[in-house]
């Protein structure tokens, strides 16, 4: 296995982990009626502000963990530079990742529209930009297995 594929099954596992302990952690110690209130929109304001920096630092913490980690094992460094393969790979993980973002992104608009309780947009988009994150690296790994 390459590098880079050890390097996005860190990260997918790592996403996993840190959204679905962060979101134990939001709902346990959030108000009681604060997710479900159709007009408190600090907890989910609150949610998503702090779940940006805590997901950001913990996965730069992981991935440098993994950089010694793979250093002592396999004793060889991660490649210095990016060639044209992996840039396209990248572009197009990116184009299905930012797909999957805006088809969530429109469904989050329907519970607006349809007189639903207005957590259902936040939660939507909450779980299309998490879902958004494992489609791209799920298609990076896809296409360094398969190619372009």
């Amino acid at each position: 296995m390459s590098y880079q594929e050890k390097k996005i099954i860190v990260s997918i596992i790592s996403s996993i982990v840190i959204f679905t302990l962060y979101t134990l952690y939001a709902i346990n110690h959030a108000k009681e009626g604060s997710i479900t209130s159709a007009s408190d929109f600090s907890f989910w304001g609150s949610f998503i502000l702090v779940l940006l920096p805590v997901s950001i630092v913990a996965k730069i913490i992981i991935h440098i963990v993994f950089v010694i980690i793979n250093k002592m094992a396999t004793n060889e460094d991660g490649p210095s530079f990016e060639d044209e393969f992996d840039k396209i790979i990248e572009l197009k993980a990116d184009r299905i990742s930012l797909f999957v973002f805006f088809v969530g992104f429109i469904l989050s608009m329907i519970p607006l529209v349809s007189n639903q309780p207005t957590y259902l947009t936040f939660l939507t988009l909450i779980l299309f930009g998490f879902l958004s994150d494992l489609a791209g690296r799920t298609a990076q790994f896809y296409f360094y297995r398969k190619g372009v």
